[in-house]
């Protein structure tokens, strides 16, 4: 074993930025890190994966070199340096496991062979006139002596672009097992962190006996590969965190590529029976099991392991920094596993439970609904003692605004009002799954039929809002849907109690398993990837969280509105009194609800009038804090502060005032500022309105109502999981019939289409079929 220090000069300390644009990785925090923690136990879950501060990178061969196995992958080994470099200037000591040092050789050494045989060619025949060369089997010994020193070379050109130094430490299977060297090895490793230096790790390769087969000694692992490598020096410099990148996603249940197989998120010591083994990858003599069997004996070290793929072009750029961030990337090695499902679980189960509760009759999903009506009136005092607990808890921890406390507060006003809108809910999902649309007769004896059927798994995620559960558990219910259910941390004690009641109802028809709370410590992020087992994403909350889950739902539908951007146009024949009662009704019933009023438009005819003196004073007694519109403050001479933007939704107490000449002028700046979820026109002049409620493009467009009627419960949906501003499939109050798709049935008698082509016996007919009211399939 040697340990050869890096040529790097000490370049000035600076802060980390892309080197030229070559590599691109997303953000990452660039703060000191300095969290301190005792080794000897490793992390339970993948969140406290922040606090790791020593880490090993573990490079397969895959990972490094290139598809034709001559050479190094220089954009992935450089988009990999790169988040090391993050890593160690934040602080934390970062060490690199490497392999690459065979396949550099077999390159150099191949190039060295077709020159020497060139030339001699040519100097044999006497012309340039080359005859077909072949290439030897070249020895894996040869090649790593040939290759150790280029990879070294490009490692430390790559990371002096980061103002980091590295050194090489080449070692064997003897390092480890002769004391002397061992305690040498771990020494010079300390002293290179100490000067915060990345070293960077291998087998030496050149003169590395084979491996032999089942030699580990009791309670040590032997060095077969770098897997056994990695393992075994992560829990001989007492890493905290072991990343092992490989070909593969992570370790799945069956080879990665069969039917049915599953990536397995987090993996506990014990199951590894329940784990079918494929074949290693293209190069390097480790395997998966290889990986799995170094994997738990670090674990049992006390490192925690991740495994995950090095390889993926979309994510390779940030694949470390991922998971140091506790992201759910690979998979994740766990001594402690948790009381309850994983969420990978809880889907499945809801699904399974989700079919039966779509075959149940519609007269049995109204009596589950009725039953958690009667529920929620009769545990309220229950209800309404685990929510003081949320609200105390909420406003003593002073992270939450005044709107987001009021989110969160039930009462129970609002149980009874969740009470009757359940049971109206009720008696309408009778008429919600197996309902016939359309009927065709194709030919004779053909018959088509498009019926409505449940989506299949909703996933609702919803900040404060405790009332959202049962709403949205009884549509789902009522549709016929399984359903996923994250709320947020603040009100977690009036959402257990909810849901409890929620499956105390399935019972009655046993199908508790359909609606699932989700208490595990899963990121939104992470659940949005669920694309394989969820079909519907529908977020509740503020408009920073549902612009969240629509940039991470890639490959899932998103229902909802990113902003609730509401206004109410006075129109110049407006009444004064319903202009004042709509107005204060709009912003003032609740300024926190997405419904409620952000802008006022303002007829220019009206300023200066009794109408507006009299909005203006309304809304001043009503303590709305009022923000000035550019053309509004124009003619002012003291005017309120000017808005920052006209397209604010505010949430509370607060309002834009903004001036426009015309009801078309209006049209054009909701069009323009507005968020297509509700807008208000007060007016006496019919044409006007009328005019008004054909333009405006939004999902729900009002003339001399308030805004707040904009509600599932208020249309008499009976509940409603939130308001679409999407222009397909639901959009507005999204109550019973937003939860439905359909399917098509065909029935026949061995009707082929060959028998209807022109040589056919038979022609189509497309007769429609009238269908009563109330058919079911």
């Amino acid at each position: 074993m040697f340990a050869r220090l890096a040529l790097c000069s000490r370049l000035p300390s600076r802060n980390w930025q892309s080197n030229g644009g070559r590599v691109s990785i997303r953000t990452f925090s660039q703060a000191k890190f300095s969290l301190p923690r005792p080794h000897g136990k490793s992390f339970a879950h993948r969140s406290e994966l922040k606090q790791a501060k020593r880490i090993v990178v573990k490079l397969g061969s895959a990972v490094v070199t290139r598809g034709d196995e001559c050479g190094l992958a220089l954009g992935r080994l450089a988009s990999i340096v790169e988040q090391v470099a993050v890593l160690q200037n934040q602080g934390r000591e970062m060490m690199i496991v490497t392999s690459g040092a065979v396949a550099f050789g077999k390159q150099r050494l191949r190039h060295e062979i077709l020159l020497s045989q060139s030339v001699r060619q040519a100097l044999h025949s006497g012309q340039n006139q080359l005859k077909e060369m072949s290439i030897p089997v070249l020895e894996a010994r040869a090649c790593a002596a040939a290759g150790q020193s280029g990879l070294m070379a490009l490692y430390e050109a790559m990371f002096t672009q980061y103002s980091i130094c590295t050194a090489q430490i080449l070692v064997t299977n003897l390092d480890f097992h002769d004391e002397q060297k061992r305690r040498n090895l771990n020494s010079t490793l300390h002293e290179l962190l100490r000067m915060n230096i990345v070293p960077i790790i291998n087998t030496n390769d050149a003169v590395v006996p084979p491996p032999v087969p089942n030699s580990d000694l009791q309670g040590v692992i032997s060095i077969k590969d770098n897997d056994s490598l990695a393992a075994r020096l992560a829990v001989e410099m007492k890493a905290d965190l072991l990343i092992a990148l490989s070909d593969v996603e992570g370790l799945y249940d069956s080879p990665p590529g069969t039917d049915d197989a599953k990536l397995i998120d987090i993996f506990y010591p014990g199951d590894q029976q329940s784990i079918t083994y494929g074949t290693k990858s293209r190069v390097g003599i480790g395997g998966m099991e290889a990986k799995v069997k170094a994997a738990l004996w670090a674990l049992q070290g006390g490192t925690s392991v991740v495994i995950a793929n090095g390889t993926h072009p979309k994510v390779t750029g940030h694949v470390i920094t991922d998971i140091v961030e506790g992201k759910k990337v690979g998979t994740f090695f766990s001594e402690v596993k948790p009381a309850g499902p994983t969420v990978e679980q809880q889907t499945e189960m809801a699904r399974h439970a989700g079919r039966a509760l779509a075959s149940l009759l519609p007269e049995e999903r109204g009596e589950i609904i009725c039953c958690l009506s009667e529920l929620l009136t009769e545990k309220k005092d229950e209800i309404l003692s685990a929510n003081r607990r949320d609200m105390e808890l909420a406003t003593a921890s002073g992270r939450f605004s005044q709107a987001l406390i009021d989110r969160l507060s039930l009462s129970t006003a609002k149980l009874n009002s969740l009470a009757i809108g359940l049971r109206q809910l009720a008696v309408s999902s009778r008429d919600s799954v197996g309902r016939v649309l359309r009927r065709t007769r194709v030919a004779n004896n053909l018959e088509l039929e498009q019926i409505t059927v449940p989506i299949g798994v909703l996933l609702v995620i919803f900040e404060s809002r405790p009332d959202c559960l049962p709403q949205v558990s009884a549509l789902a219910i009522a549709s016929g849907n399984a359903l996923l259910l994250k709320g947020g941390k603040e009100a977690a004690h009036t959402n257990k109690i909810l849901h409890q009641l929620t499956q105390e109802a399935l019972s009655i028809h046993g199908v508790t398993d359909a609606i699932q709370l989700v208490s595990t410590r899963e990121e939104v992020e992470d659940l949005c990837r669920l694309d394989k087992m969820i079909d519907l994403i529908i977020p509740r909350g503020s408009s920073q969280l549902v612009r969240e889950i629509q940039r991470a739902a890639k490959g899932i539908p998103v229902l909802g509105h990113s902003e609730g951007v509401c206004h109410v146009y006075i129109d110049q024949d407006a009444s004064i009194d319903k202009a004042i009662d709509i107005v204060k009704d709009s912003k003032c019933d609740y300024p926190a609800a997405c419904n409620a009023m952000e802008t006022l438009l303002i007829h220019r005819d009206l300023l200066r009038t009794p109408i507006f003196d009299q909005i203006i004073d309304m809304l001043r007694t009503e303590h709305v804090r009022i923000h000035a519109g550019p053309r509004f403050a124009s003619y002012l001479t003291f005017s309120p502060s000017e808005v920052k933007s006209l397209r604010t939704e505010y949430g509370d107490l607060e309002c834009c005032i903004e001036v426009v000449d015309s009801m078309q002028d209006a049209v054009d700046h909701i069009h323009k500022y507005g968020s297509s979820h509700t807008d208000v026109i007060v007016t006496e002049n019919e044409e006007t309105a009328e005019q008004f409620l054909q333009q405006v493009d939004s999902a729900c467009v009002f003339w001399n109502s308030s805004s707040r009627f904009a509600d599932g419960y208020r249309f008499g949906l009976g509940a409603e999981v939130g308001i679409s501003t999407a222009r397909i499939h639901a959009r507005g109050p999204v109550g019973l019939e937003g939860l439905l798709t359909t399917k098509w049935i065909l029935r026949g008698e061995g009707h082929t289409v060959a028998d209807f082509s022109e040589q056919g016996s038979m022609k189509y007919l497309h007769e429609n079929i009238p269908v009563p009211q109330g058919s079911f399939s």
